[in-house]
């Protein structure tokens, strides 16, 4: 998968959220975003995912024209913002929902996939009996489950422990691996630069290319 932005824009009202972002994404690598709140990362996940429209400028899948040739790039999993989850269901039956959707996992590798983020599959507390942590697994595990060509993860080292930083740490590596395109928003600079390939500064919704790592 290839991902381009070509000199996109995207303004509410008068606020310039992002401004003539360009640049060029490519399959096999693990992109960091850094930046302070506001300064227009999320925006730009939510571009990239087709969940808003560029003002001005491209997004384009593949040389495909998101919004106009596709609504949505075609194998997406994301974690943007709070994961949102239906409370009175347990962890693997929210799963097991998400996954109807596209039919294309079994039941043995939503067991798996709650395993590898550090969940039980066989708890039978329901989502609302969570702690931030478990909730931020769960939303890690429904990102990566169906092994997306495109991963899209805005701040999943959120609210965990060590051992869930270095649990999201080795899947992040491992989807690297896999050969699929991830781009990650982070807080934790050392965790970026452990995990990136490359990393873009964000601010005031201006994008720029810090370096390889």
């Amino acid at each position: 998968m290839k991902i381009d932005l070509i000199n996109a824009t995207k303004t509410i009202g008068k606020a310039v959220i992002l401004d003539d972002v360009t640049l060029s994404l490519e399959s096999g690598r693990i992109y960091g975003l850094q930046g302070p709140n506001g300064s227009g990362k999320t925006m730009l996940m939510r571009l990239i995912a087709g969940l808003i429209q560029p003002t001005s400028g491209d997004v384009l899948i593949d040389s495909k024209r998101l919004g106009t040739d596709m609504d949505f790039p075609p194998s997406i999993g994301m974690l943007i913002e709070n994961p949102a989850f239906l409370p009175n269901y347990t962890g693997l039956k929210n799963l097991e929902l998400l996954a109807s959707l596209k039919d294309e996992i079994s039941i043995d590798r939503i067991r798996e996939t709650l395993t590898r983020v550090g969940l039980d599959p066989d708890d039978k507390r329901r989502v609302r009996k969570y702690s931030l942590g478990m909730k931020q697994r769960l939303g890690v595990a429904a990102a990566v489950m169906e092994e997306p060509e495109l991963i899209l993860l805005d701040e999943p080292t959120n609210a965990l422990d060590n051992k869930g930083v270095a649990r999201i740490r080795d899947i992040l590596r491992e989807e690297r691996e896999r050969g699929a395109l991830v781009v990650m928003a982070c807080h934790d600079g050392e965790i970026l630069r452990e995990c990136s390939d490359e990393i873009f500064k964000v601010q005031n919704g201006r994008v720029e290319r810090e370096g390889a790592i």
